[in-house]
């Protein structure tokens, strides 16, 4: 289970309302590349035995960056909250829930090694203008795991927008999840739950 929730979220960034614009289809062959580079990039950061688990989860958070969105993304969990928040909410928000993110998936993922990661196939989404590029995950202990990557060019740049576990949609979750957090306290107070959360994790990584 542990290591399903580590996929779950792996890279559990993901994008904000899927919204199409006019903009030129996903190239299926393209999104594959650069998904197959970022994964064998990943996990062969999480198997470099001479780096400290700090350096693997700085190393690998820079991997994360590199690959997502996570602005795009962060408007999207947001949901309706975003267009109600101040430009000074907006910004204070983007920023600890970037730090977040980041923090703890490299936490969570800066400790595993002996994975392989295997691209499976890509079909185009959302009218083309995204890819879904399919891969199966295979671990040391207990059956491989299947994630697929939702691929968009953004700004002439490959993105990852979304992770899609078993169905089930990690940019939805988390809005979800945040929905519910932001009713209670406003966005203030998801700033608040964000940064509390990433502070410990800073702390227990040191």
């Amino acid at each position: 289970m542990i290591v399903r929730r580590i996929v779950l979220a792996l890279f559990l960034m993901i994008v904000p309302g899927f919204a199409v614009s006019a903009q030129a289809a996903t190239d299926p062959d393209a999104a594959a590349t650069f998904i197959d580079g970022l994964g064998k990039q990943a996990f062969s950061t999480l198997q470099q035995e001479n780096m400290s688990l700090a350096e693997r989860e700085a190393a690998f958070g820079s991997i994360l960056r590199q690959g997502f969105d996570l602005n795009l993304i962060g408007r999207f969990v947001l949901g309706k909250h975003w267009r109600r928040a101040s430009p000074e909410q907006q910004a204070d928000y983007l920023a600890v829930f970037s730090d977040f993110v980041i923090k703890t998936y490299a936490r969570r993922l800066g400790g595993f090694s002996g994975q392989s990661f295997t691209i499976t196939g890509t079909k185009h989404s959302g009218e083309k203008k995204d890819v879904m590029v399919a891969t199966r995950i295979d671990r040391p202990s207990g059956p491989p795991i299947g994630a697929a990557w939702r691929v968009r060019e953004i700004d002439g740049q490959l993105r990852i927008i979304d992770v899609v576990i078993e169905g089930v949609s990690m940019a939805v979750t988390q809005r979800q999840e945040f929905s519910s957090v932001t009713q209670r306290g406003g966005i203030e107070g998801l700033v608040q739950v964000l940064r509390a959360q990433t502070q410990r994790l800073s702390a227990s990584a040191g």
